[in-house]
């Protein structure tokens, strides 16, 4: 059996309201947790797949496009080594497509554990 709820605001009992826009929009509409190393997704939400386009650079697939390619994306990664960074670029970009890229002391690296979401409306 299905259901549906509308409401504009949802009620805690002790800590207050907020209205459904913020959980609606301020919701990542798709995150990826993946290994550079074996090139798959150990877990995520709307990713279709991932591309290994080069050491350290990902394109990460998204199942559902979003409304354009103007949206947010972060990214984290790291295998406790000194010294890490990790960044999503522009390049490719599209509704459906983003880049993640992870360097470590300069230079492009793979590593095991990678996690990125991108944050936008939905097409």
């Amino acid at each position: 059996m299905a259901g549906k709820i509308i409401a504009d605001t949802l009620e805690h009992s002790t800590a207050g309201s907020l209205s459904t826009e913020y959980v609606v929009n301020g919701s990542a509409k798709a995150w990826f947790h993946f290994n550079m190393l074996a090139a798959t997704i150990q877990d995520s939400l709307n990713a279709s797949s991932i591309t290994d386009s080069a050491t350290g650079t990902f394109l990460m697939n998204l199942s559902s496009a979003l409304s354009s390619s103007e949206y947010a994306t972060l990214s984290a990664s790291g295998d406790n080594a000194t010294h890490n960074a990790s960044a999503d670029t522009n390049e490719p970009r599209s509704s459906s497509q983003y880049s993640h890229n992870h360097w470590e002391n300069n230079a492009s690296y793979d590593i095991a554990n990678a996690s990125n979401s991108a944050l936008g409306d939905l097409a």
